[in-house]
């Protein structure tokens, strides 16, 4: 269990996507640490369901149905959050994720595939399909951002974004996402310099393979046994297992910690089990 922080005792943390299995461990984390969570889920019941494990423990989270692809919907729910706790310390953009319609069946192009009805090549890819999955993550991303920062401004508080390990080495069959996650790379940068002089710090985390109720298809099979793909991973991954949720919290608490972070802006940092290091060979 990790150390408990005095000084993120009573502030305040909005993080979206909070319904999520990664994003969940995370506000029951900074809950337990003595903040206040704001749980943001487009999935309202998702959001019930960990603040609900939060105030069972003793801590103090305020579920909200919340779209970040909505506008009106998350200043909606900056009102709410500022009415209840007064202030906002922390904003973790934790909502994403994938969608077929942005995805390949292959992970090369062959010319057979444009007969093959079954098979969706890079050729078949819509520009709504594309735009889905980049909206989700980086114009998802980019609201938030931009409504609570007038927050952050009093509080001279941090963002902190959820990247991705296929933003520095795309991965095959999802180009979409893995766009969308390089874009949140170099906002995570942008952001860290506009807003450096004004107090606030901005940084990502970049994770390596967790297994998640988004990729839980593509990685096992029904009987819970490794795909193709999974152990493709694992053979590119040097400490040879996935990531755990539990693996991401050192690494946020640090981040989010303004006296052990304070002077780190504009950082990617990787969890990833040694997979950005290893060259394969």
């Amino acid at each position: 269990m990790l150390p408990i922080i005095p000084n993120l005792k009573g502030k305040v943390a909005v993080v979206t996507g909070g319904g999520g299995i990664l994003c969940g461990e995370m506000a029951k984390e900074l809950a337990r640490q003595g903040m206040n969570v704001a749980i943001l889920n487009r999935t309202y019941e998702k959001a019930v369901k960990v603040a609900e494990v939060i105030k069972s423990q003793g801590g103090t989270a305020l579920p909200i149905k919340c779209d970040v692809l909505d506008r009106e919907n998350v200043i909606d729910a900056e009102v709410q959050i500022y009415e209840e706790f007064g202030r906002v310390d922390v904003l973790i953009n934790g909502a994403g994720g994938n969608h077929p319609k942005g995805s390949t069946t292959n992970e090369t192009l062959k010319k057979a595939d444009m007969d093959d009805q079954t098979v969706t090549s890079f050729l078949d890819l819509t520009t709504d399909g594309f735009g889905s999955v980049f909206n989700l993550n980086f114009i998802g991303t980019f609201i938030p951002s931009q409504v609570f920062t007038k927050r952050l401004l009093d509080s001279k508080g941090s963002i902190l974004n959820i990247s991705s390990m296929s933003a520095v080495s795309p991965m095959t069959k999802v180009p979409a996402y893995s766009a969308a996650k390089a874009a949140i790379d170099n906002f995570t940068q942008w952001m860290a310099v506009h807003m450096a002089e004004a107090g606030i710090r901005v940084n990502a985390i970049s994770p390596g393979f967790f297994l998640t109720d988004q990729n839980r298809a593509l990685l096992t099979k029904e009987d819970g046994s490794p795909t193709i793909r999974l152990e493709k991973i694992l053979s590119q991954t040097p400490m040879k297992r996935l990531g755990s949720p539990k693996d991401l919290l050192g690494t946020m608490l640090w981040l989010v910690d303004k006296e052990a972070s304070g002077f780190i802006t504009g950082v990617c940092v990787p969890v990833d089990g040694g997979f950005m290091a290893y060259s394969g060979v």
